[in-house]
């Protein structure tokens, strides 16, 4: 059997198992959305949001790119975190690296071509700014090091969006969380949150969690 059609043969089985457990569950989703939480993560096919942190379908509004990145030029991500906070009302929003990241070691690595080359630039500017911490690492530790600055660094360009200003503006509640996924032992390692009060040309450097 062609690969494709354990896909759908999946599909069927994961439904069927739905409507076992409750004959109104699709029903229940056809009437809406109300997730709490936005969670921006990478692309990468081990880091699925939903089964990391065990949240059923309607509990989380989500975006991926390579390397969970934060560009006001992505009408994509944009488009998710202006309807994330201004009609879904979320109440966190989560940006996501995670020990591995190709992305990021393409970063740290420098020479990137084609399309990926261009995306990367904002993960390379993170390595720039954070150049001296890294060179004074074990070569070993570095890649590390560069995944948890950048969640960093995109946390602290997230808070800047005129959407998020503006909600923290309105007195909305919301709040953004730094947080790290370790493939090593399956669990997610919080390191940073910001919200409304925090000056954000005062954001310190998080402590490794990546260890």
């Amino acid at each position: 059997m062609r690969e494709y059609k354990h896909l759908l043969l999946a599909n069927k089985a994961w439904a069927a198992e739905r409507l076992e457990e409750r004959p109104d569950y699709f029903e229940r989703q056809i009437a809406g959305q109300q997730p709490e939480f936005l969670w921006i993560g990478c692309s990468d096919s081990r880091v699925a949001a939903g089964q990391l942190t065990n949240t059923p379908p309607g509990g989380m509004f989500i975006h991926r790119n390579v390397a969970n990145l934060v560009n006001e030029d992505d009408l994509n991500l944009m488009s998710v975190l202006e309807y994330a906070v201004t009609v879904l009302k979320v109440r966190h929003i989560i940006i996501c690296g995670h020990h591995g990241c190709g992305g990021i070691n393409a970063a740290l690595e420098g020479g990137a071509t084609g399309y990926l080359g261009k995306w990367l630039r904002n993960a390379e500017q993170v390595r720039r700014d954070h150049q001296e911490e890294l060179d004074a690492l074990p070569e070993s530790q570095r890649a590390n090091r560069l995944v948890e600055l950048n969640v960093r660094d995109q946390l602290v360009r997230l808070a800047r969006t005129s959407v998020v200003q503006d909600a923290f503006a309105a007195g909305q509640t919301l709040y953004l969380h730094g947080w790290v996924y370790d493939l090593r032992d399956g669990l997610i390692k919080p390191m940073m949150e910001i919200d409304s009060t925090t000056p954000l040309g005062e954001v310190p450097r998080p402590q490794p969690v990546l260890v």
